[in-house]
């Protein structure tokens, strides 16, 4: 299977072996630097074909990853390779009495040739651990598009700053059913607008996880799905909205492959980048705002300063909604005017995001239903929530906070509508983003359901939700999502 990732800063196409995540010239240089090393142990008459002709590959391969642009993963390749040839090129060297070079023994040989490989293995390895995302094809019957959008609250001063004059914005990037587009549309990059964005933000979430930046370089090289301002679907009537806000550091791209998947099945995304908060968040003028957020460490305090987060995140999200009412009622210009039906709305998050939702649907009755993406419910958990609510949690391990489970348990059982709790076997709390798609499949980092899983189950147990709730599709909802974990449905007015 092959897939195309179009580089966004030169246009061209690296296409990659999905299961190797290399591309063929990628593939070449490490198969010809292993051959380098192979060509000492074979037979003295196929010795020196096999290495003129790995040399000569693996020098043409090197000029034009050099010249086209190299990944990192790729350096202990040369660094092998380069280890090797000159002793490959001395076996090929005769003494002045013509006889071949001297070679040395095999038994010293042999450690020598063993560091090389391995050397050379580990460009694949990396490759396989922090690859460029391939992002799964949405399965729905609509082409995806997507636009970003800034709003400022003329009425809602900034909290972050100190300029009495600053007032808050966010960023909003939606995804939604559009027609098809022409054959070589260029389709989104991922984590920004431009190179530049993804670069910065890239780079920002490397920042916020602790990680050396070098080791998500080949994040912002993908390409989504979608195509930016793409024209909106003929067909379809009015879209159900769906409001997303990442977690804590996240950033409003984090759940591309969830939110193209829903676009596809004709729902309109909006998710949110709440600046100070997120790790990166570039405004139209070109400004960078970083996150603000950091943790004390103490359990207690890091609880206010969550339930005070998660209240800015919340009237974000609020806002946000307004803002989406008023481009349907065409009082702002844009191409979804008329194709939002704001009547039917669900609020979303991971993580803190997930928080956030929980208090934004508390607040706010225009939300008609709730999904919580492994939040922890900071902040107070009344008045109840009225709205039927969807929890998808991480496998509960003796790791897991022990407040959790107790915590979110008594927010669902206060509601005053059916809510659902259901734990995924095998995932972990990057499981309900696009984390799998590029992070090393570790089972604590990411979970066990692997890269292709992961997206598909978080997806389609919010699709039934949401297919339920806003559409009001009849059905075994609960029959349906007890397919993808352990089902818990707490119904009001009964124990649970």
């Amino acid at each position: 299977m092959w897939q195309g990732l179009p580089c966004a800063e030169d246009g061209q196409v690296t296409e990659t072996i999905t299961g190797l995540y290399l591309s063929p010239l990628e593939l070449c240089a490490v198969l010809s630097a292993l051959a380098l090393i192979a060509a000492r142990w074979l037979p003295p008459i196929a010795r020196p074909r096999t290495t003129i002709a790995a040399g000569t590959a693996f020098v043409l391969s090197a000029i034009v990853l050099g010249v086209a642009g190299m990944r990192w993963q790729m350096l202990p390749v040369l660094g092998g390779a380069a280890l090797a040839l000159p002793f490959a090129v001395a076996a090929l060297l005769r003494r002045r009495d013509g006889r071949p070079a001297r070679r040395a023994r095999w038994w010293l040989a042999l450690p020598g040739s063993t560091a090389c490989v391995a050397l050379i293995a580990s460009g694949p390895v990396s490759a396989w651990a922090f690859p460029v995302p391939v992002f799964p094809e949405p399965s729905g019957t609509f082409a995806v598009g997507t636009r970003v959008m800034q709003w400022t609250d003329p009425h809602r001063p900034e909290s972050f700053t100190a300029d009495p004059h600053d007032r808050r914005t966010v960023v909003v990037q939606l995804w939604y059913p559009a027609k098809p587009s022409l054959a070589g549309a260029q389709r989104a990059p991922y984590l920004g607008r431009t190179q530049r964005e993804a670069r910065i933000v890239s780079d920002a979430l490397a920042r916020y996880a602790g990680m050396p930046g070098f080791l998500l370089n080949d994040v912002p090289q993908a390409r989504t799905h979608a195509v930016f301002n793409a024209p909106v679907a003929g067909r379809g009537g009015r879209f159900p909205v769906v409001l997303f806000s990442p977690g804590a550091g996240g950033v409003r791209t984090q759940n591309t492959a969830w939110a193209e998947e829903l676009a596809s099945h004709g729902y309109i995304v909006a998710a949110l980048d709440h600046p100070y908060d997120s790790a990166a968040v570039v405004l139209a003028d070109g400004r960078t705002i970083t996150t603000k957020l950091t943790s004390t460490g103490d359990r207690d305090k890091d609880e206010r300063l969550g339930a005070g987060w998660t209240a800015v995140r919340a009237a974000d999200l609020r806002f946000a909604l307004t803002q989406l009412e008023r481009l349907d009622r065409g009082e702002a210009t844009g191409p979804l005017t008329g194709r939002l039906d704001t009547g039917r709305v669900a609020v979303t998050g991971h993580s803190m995001g997930g928080a956030a939702a929980l208090q934004a649907a508390r607040q706010d009755r225009r939300f008609d239903a709730v999904i919580d993406l492994d939040g922890y419910p900071h902040g107070p958990l009344s008045p109840s929530l009225h709205q039927p609510t969807l929890a998808l949690t991480q496998a509960i391990t003796s790791e897991t906070d022990p407040r959790y489970l107790p915590r979110l348990t008594k927010a669902l059982r206060l509601g005053t509508a059916t809510s659902y709790r259901l734990t995924i076997p095998g995932a972990a709390h990057l499981t309900f983003m696009d984390a799998p798609l590029y992070l090393p499949p570790m089972p604590s980092l990411v979970g066990t359901l692997g890269r292709t899983e992961s997206p598909r189950v978080v997806a389609a147990a919010t699709l039934a939700f949401l297919n339920a709730s806003l559409r009001h599709e009849t059905g075994d909802l609960p029959g349906v999502l007890s397919t993808y974990g352990d089902l818990s449905v707490q119904r009001p007015g009964r124990g649970g």
